[in-house]
């Protein structure tokens, strides 16, 4: 069976909303796919269909080892086109996103194999997660959001969980990128949090400080 972007495109979507909610909900599949309710609601039903995915009402869509497998050859595509493009291209960290979304298409397994040879097998990505393996293992640092810092605490940027390009080219503006450190100086009772960076401070919305993974200690 021939397996087509879009299903890769879905299931690279779903791995990560399961990673982070452990299951995907059609609302933010429609949100993160740019497409309409419809579709969405089509195409998972051909994945259940297909046993990429457990479909359950009302409560969202979850991987199948079958699915899951697949969902780590496309993350691994994706984050190895985000290096080869920063480390041989030079293309700035916050803008290769979209553009290895279509990349990760094109590679096949043993072209991915060779790429992470070239790039000398990179751990992570540009943003700072990780890059499964040829056998679809995958290490994750321990992280906690910016969130949860406290007043005074202070912590290195380890990465970036979610890629949308408008988000990373702010975050870039400001300098927040993975290994900077930063540090938190207050936080406000919406859950906005003020914090310094260098000789200058940032406020950031509650979101932004959710989506940056930091790491304690040196």
């Amino acid at each position: 069976m021939e397996i087509t972007e879009t299903t890769e495109e879905y299931l690279e979507i779903i791995y990560k909303l399961q990673k982070k909610d452990g299951r995907a909900r059609t609302k933010d599949l429609v949100r993160l796919l740019n497409v309409v309710p419809g579709s969405v609601t089509n195409t998972i039903e051909r994945l259940e269909r297909e046993g990429y995915i457990t479909h359950e009402p009302y409560k969202g869509v979850k991987l199948t080892e079958k699915g899951e497998k697949l969902a780590l050859q496309v993350v691994r595509r994706h984050r190895l086109s985000e290096r080869l493009l920063t480390d041989i291209l030079h293309v700035e960290w916050y803008k290769v996103h979209d553009a290895a979304c279509r990349l990760e298409h094109a590679f096949t397994i043993d072209l991915a194999k060779k790429l992470e040879k070239v790039l000398g097998h990179p751990k992570i990505c540009p943003h700072g997660n990780p890059i499964p393996t040829e056998l679809g293992e995958i290490i994750e640092e321990r992280t906690e959001p910016l969130i949860n810092l406290k007043s005074g605490e202070s912590a290195v940027i380890a990465k970036i969980a979610e890629e949308e390009n408008g988000m990373l080219k702010y975050l870039a503006t400001v300098g927040i990128k993975p290994g900077v450190r930063i540090e938190v100086l207050k936080k406000s009772p919406g859950k906005k949090v003020l914090i310094k960076l260098g000789n200058k401070s940032h406020e950031l919305s509650k979101f932004i400080a959710s989506i940056i993974e930091v790491r304690r200690g040196k």
